[in-house]
């Protein structure tokens, strides 16, 4: 049986393939680290097979990418992904102090224009 491919499908795995690559990770090395089997990794980059949420989530902590990389390939602002990452580590009370602070320092830049 053959599957056919759509659109989104190959869009998704043209963003996984670019990531992957770019995280400098084999089809298989990827698929250890999501817990997956290499031809799925095949599957998708090629468009056969769509990808779960879940899956999904696991992909981009993997690949160290948003999933709107994956999704829409917006590699526009990776610098937001590093910050995310750097916070992804704190307590939620940090997150809140953290959110405060850059509030203020972005009123004094904007005041400042």
């Amino acid at each position: 049986m053959i599957r056919e491919k759509k659109e989104i499908n190959i869009k998704i795995g043209e963003q996984v393939k670019k990531a992957r690559e770019n995280a400098k990770l084999t089809q298989e090395q990827l698929a250890e680290k999501i817990d997956v089997s290499p031809q799925y990794i095949s599957d998708l980059e090629r468009g056969v097979v769509g990808i779960s949420v879940e899956k999904l989530k696991s992909l981009c902590i993997a690949l160290r990418v948003s999933s709107d990389e994956i999704l829409f390939g917006n590699y526009k602002n990776k610098n937001s992904t590093i910050i995310f990452e750097k916070i992804s580590v704190l307590s939620e009370n940090h997150v809140l102090i953290l959110s405060d602070i850059v509030n203020k320092y972005i009123e004094a830049v904007s005041s400042g224009k």
